[in-house]
C-alpha cells in the first residue's frame, strides 16, 4: 500500500502556534524532510517530542534530486513529512517539486495547515483582503526588480511580498518610484515574536522609515493595488446625455451619475449644459 506526502506548516515564531497534529506527524513519520535538519532538531526539542523516523535535508540546492527520492519512499509505503524552516512548505520555500513529482506518480499528498507569514501580514496590513496576489521575493538585481515592478503597475489586487531586511529600504524606494510614493502599504516584521511590529503608511513614508531605522527580522511587505481611476468628465457627460435621450430627467441623471462617480453634481450639470449648448 502506498504511503503519502504530508506538507506540514511549522511556527513562524511562537512555538505555541504548533498544532497537536504537527507534533504527532513529526513524532510518527517514517521520514521527515527538512529545509535545515538542525532547525528541525531544535523545533522537536521545543515541542517536547522525539523524531523516530529518518531525517533528510530538503532545500533549494537539492530539491530536484531530493523530491524524487521522497516520492519513492512514499510510493513504497512510507509517510513522508515535509517541513520548511518556518511557515508553509512550498510557499517561497522548498516543497513545490515534491508535490509536483507526487502528483505525477499518483502518490497521495495531504497538508497540515498552520502558520503563514504571508496571510498573517495581509490580515495585519489594514489593506483590502478580498482579492490579493502573493509575489514572494522580488529579484535582487535592480534592473530585474524594476522590470517586475513595472509588470505589476496595473495590478489592482493587494500585493504581498517577502523581503530580506538589508534590501527593504531599496525595495520600498523602488516601489515608490514605480507606483507612486502615495500608494498605501504596510511592513510587518517578526510576526508572532517578541518584537513583532507592523508599520502602515505610504510607500514614501515607509521607505524613509526603513532608511532611518534599518529594521531587522523576518519581513513581509503588503502593498495596496492600483486605485481605480475615476471616469473623466467627458465620459460622465456622455452617460448623462444618453440617459436623458432615453427619457430620464437631466437633473435626476446628473445627481445619480455624480453621486456614483464622486464628483460635484453642480460641476457635472454645468458640463452637461455646455455640451448640450455646443451640440
Amino acid at each position: 500500500m502506498t504511503g503519502r506526502i504530508v506538507l506540514a506548516a511549522t511556527p513562524i515564531g511562537n512555538v505555541g502556534d504548533a498544532s497537536d497534529r504537527l507534533r504527532e506527524a513529526l513524532a510518527t513519520a517514517d521520514v521527515v524532510a527538512a529545509e535545515d535538519t538542525r532547525r528541525l532538531r531544535d523545533l522537536a526539542g521545543r515541542l517536547g517530542i522525539r523524531i523516530a523516523g529518518d531525517t533528510v535535508a530538503h532545500h533549494d540546492h537539492n530539491e530536484g534530486d531530493s523530491a524524487a527520492a521522497l516520492v519513492e519512499r512514499a510510493a513504497a509505503g512510507d509517510t513522508v513529512v515535509v517541513v520548511s524552516d518556518a511557515g508553509m512548505p512550498a510557499v517561497s520555500d522548498p516543497g513545490f517539486r515534491v508535490v509536483e513529482a507526487a502528483a505525477a506518480a499518483g502518490v497521495d499528498v495531504t497538508v497540515l495547515p498552520g502558520p503563514s507569514a504571508a496571510l498573517a501580514a495581509l490580515a495585519l496590513s489594514g489593506l483590502p483582503t478580498d482579492r490579493f496576489a502573493f509575489e514572494g521575493f522580488l529579484p535582487r538585481k535592480g534592473g530585474e526588480r524594476a522590470a517586475r515592478l513595472a509588470s505589476l503597475a496595473t495590478e489592482d489586487r493587494t500585493l504581498v511580498f517577502f523581503e530580506a531586511p538589508h534590501r527593504l529600504a531599496a525595495t520600498l524606494t523602488a516601489m515608490a518610484e514605480a507606483w507612486g510614493g502615495e500608494r498605501r502599504a504596510a511592513v510587518s516584521r517578526e510576526i508572532t515574536k517578541t518584537y513583532e511590529e507592523t508599520r502602515r503608511g505610504t510607500l514614501a513614508e515607509l521607505a524613509g522609515w526603513a532608511v532611518a531605522e534599518e529594521p531587522r527580522g523576518e519581513i513581509v511587505v503588503t502593498v495596496a493595488g492600483r486605485p481605480a481611476e475615476a471616469p473623466g468628465v467627458p465620459a460622465l457627460v456622455a452617460e448623462v446625455l444618453a440617459r436623458v435621450a432615453a427619457g430620464e430627467r437631466a437633473k435626476a441623471a446628473v445627481n445619480d451619475v455624480a453621486a456614483t462617480a464622486g464628483v460635484p453634481s453642480r460641476e457635472l450639470y454645468a458640463a452637461v449644459l455646455a455640451a448640450r449648448a455646443s451640440g
